[in-house]
């Protein structure tokens, strides 16, 4: 690659992003930050393959810094399901990636928040709002009732209106394996929902120069509560990768492209559990895999 590339987050959940502005402020300094947001509206099918689609028709339309080079490549990254798309992307298209990095994706990447809470209501003859409440303290830790109830409703809106992989009749299958561009996977260390071996699984899957890292005592959203630790362990290693990143002329910036209108959504700041759930579930992500295969 001769020409340095930018850093491109997704975004497929807009009632989710606001546990991505942490990171992304401490990332933007100096690098070059764009935030991709895809924006599912009532109209449209539910659709990975279309998301994807339309992900690579902005990547298109980018205008490339060198002329020699007819698209500029970028440095992806994604937390939950936007990760997912970002994994699915650089299968399809690894020629326009340079480096993929995941947070919170587990080495089945269908095994994600959504698949648990929809084996959860052929599990438990439980009330939507219940279950909600579960996912709610599986995802965040034990938190004070306001705040769970406030989060329950987030995760609520996040099913009704936003890009799914999975549904009460449907179950999307995606296929175990790494990328062939350089990749980064971050996961917390006592998130339920990566599975209870994520590190051993997910080494099965790297190849030499892509890392693994386990953010300690984090839960699935980890980027959000130890941001700067996560910051410093991306920053750490697009340092590693063979060209840098460029560097923004115009100071720290955060650049937004959508693909339909951006939905306007309050960030909503929490205060993060002083201690981690003491709740273990050592065979429900075995479930969760039976239920999807």
């Amino acid at each position: 690659m001769h020409q340095k590339s930018d850093v491109l987050w997704l975004s497929v959940s807009p009632f989710l992003k606001c546990f991505d502005q942490r990171l992304l402020g401490q990332l933007t300094r100096g690098n070059t930050i764009r935030r991709w947001q895809y924006c599912q509206t009532i109209d449209e099918p539910c659709s990975v393959t279309d998301v994807v689609k339309s992900l690579h028709e902005y990547l298109k339309s980018r205008t490339p810094a060198d002329p020699s080079h007819p698209y500029p490549k970028v440095h992806l990254m994604g937390h939950g399901v936007s990760g997912i798309i970002g994994l699915l992307y650089t299968r399809q298209y690894p020629d326009y990636v340079a480096s993929l990095t995941l947070l919170s994706v587990s080495d089945q990447p269908a095994i994600n928040w959504q698949a648990h809470y929809y084996a959860l209501r052929h599990l438990l003859p439980c009330s939507r709002e219940i279950i909600l409440g579960q996912m709610t303290r599986l995802l965040f830790g034990q938190q004070a009732p306001r705040f769970t109830k406030a989060l329950s409703q987030l995760l609520s809106k996040d099913l009704d209106s936003n890009i799914t992989l999975h549904s009460i009749a449907h179950k999307t299958q995606i296929p175990s394996g790494g990328v062939d561009v350089p990749l980064l996977v971050c996961n917390g260390e006592i998130d339920d929902i990566t599975g209870t071996q994520p590190a051993l699984n997910w080494h099965k899957q790297l190849k030499e120069g892509d890392r693994y890292w386990q953010c300690p005592e984090g839960n699935h959203f980890f980027h959000f509560q130890q941001y700067k630790e996560t910051a410093k362990v991306i920053a750490d290693y697009w340092a590693e990768l063979p060209k840098p990143l460029s560097m923004s002329s115009m100071g720290d910036r955060i650049e937004t492209r959508s693909t339909t209108p951006t939905m306007q959504v309050s960030a909503h700041k929490l205060t993060p559990p002083k201690q981690p759930s003491e709740q273990y579930y050592q065979t429900h992500h075995s479930f969760i895999a039976n239920h999807l295969n």
